[in-house]
């Protein structure tokens, strides 16, 4: 019998390193040996996969040895750097960051949409999308596949857990609400807010309790944002659109973890609504829960922890027969983190 390869996991320790030992730990077990890799202060501590206490290790070259596929939970700057490392090695890479998403050389996948490209990787490495990319694409994609989209106009409300290294955006977030928490008569005078949380924001650029920032990421292009570039550039590559129109806003809000979209998308016929719940109802990774009348509608609240993307409020838009209009919640270290990662290791694992 051929043995069941090795897996490496670096960056077992962050925010979304620990989704992913939780997510190994109850799918199907095609794995062999599990090496768990963080940075040096990390290493000699335990963590549980697959019911087991496994030491961590440092990340060096020692320890990608005899690694067959590495998942790269780590910042732009770790996964530039070590990504190549073990590719020489003999492993194929899976790597959420940003360094590699604009190469390409790598291919951008999200299986539900286009799997298929993960077989051709020059490089020996496949990107994940960034997690606001991740909300609305596998909603986004199943509709193109079927009415042909032009263009994309979305407003991101993007989860404290998605800032920085994700855990320090949710603490910055939680120590501001412990500020706030006790005067009743904050948010009713300008700055107050401001003055209460004090200079020490974390992450963010300024209070994020009691209040949302319209900012995200670091200055792009004409105002934008890196994180608006991002969605633009990520959706156009998955969907195989270069030139597909993209208006991105992001904007912080107060949610410890679920990103959500508010999506306006125009295609190149006219859109039945019943077709449209209909493709989004039976769509792969997808959950439709839209009944506003009754109260039903995706919040980040209700589907933290859970993997699909939740999509609701979907209705014509009043003026255009050819645009939706529709809003989707999903877990932002989940599916637009851990699992699509997962996901496609478990796609690549089939041809190694």
């Amino acid at each position: 019998m051929t043995p069941k390869p090795t897996l490496a996991v670096v960056g077992a320790t962050g925010a979304v390193g620990s989704v992913m030992l939780q997510m190994l730990t109850h799918h199907a077990d095609v794995w062999g040996d599990i090496r768990l890799l963080a940075s040096p202060r990390s290493a000699g501590r335990k963590a549980a996969v697959r019911g087991e206490a496994c030491e961590i290790l440092a990340l060096d070259e020692e320890a990608l040895e005899g690694v067959d596929l590495a998942l790269f939970l780590v910042p732009e700057t770790v996964a530039a750097r070590w990504a190549p490392v073990a590719v020489t090695k003999g492993a194929v890479v899976v790597d959420t960051s940003a360094a590699f998403r604009a190469d390409p050389d790598v291919p951008l996948v999200v299986p539900e949409t286009n799997a298929h490209a993960a077989r051709v990787r020059p490089r020996g490495i496949v990107a994940s999308p960034g997690s606001t990319t991740l909300a609305l694409v596998v909603a986004v994609g199943a509709l193109h596949a079927e009415f042909g989209l032009s263009e994309l106009v979305v407003t991101a409300q993007q989860a404290a857990s998605g800032a920085g290294a994700g855990q320090a955006g949710v603490d910055a977030l939680r120590a501001q609400l412990g500020l706030v928490a006790g005067d009743g008569d904050l948010g009713t005078h300008p700055g107050d807010v401001r003055r209460a949380v004090g200079e020490n924001t974390g992450p963010f650029p300024g209070p994020l309790a009691l209040n949302v920032l319209p900012w995200s990421g670091t200055a792009g292009a004409d105002g934008a944002s890196s994180e608006e570039e991002q969605v633009r550039d990520e959706t156009r590559r998955i969907l195989a659109l270069p030139a597909l129109r993209v208006a991105a806003t992001c904007v912080r809000v107060p949610v410890v973890t679920g990103h959500s979209v508010s999506v306006h998308a125009r295609f190149e016929r006219p859109v039945p609504l019943d077709r449209a719940h209909e493709i989004l109802a039976t769509a792969p990774g997808v959950v439709l829960y839209d009944d506003p009348a009754a109260g039903d509608f995706p919040t980040p609240a209700d589907v933290v922890g859970t993997d699909p993307a939740w999509v609701g409020r979907v209705r014509r838009s009043m003026d255009d027969e050819r645009a939706l209009d529709f809003f989707v919640c999903a877990d932002n270290l989940r599916k637009g983190a851990a699992l699509n990662a997962l996901q496609i290791a478990e796609s690549v694992v089939t041809y190694l």
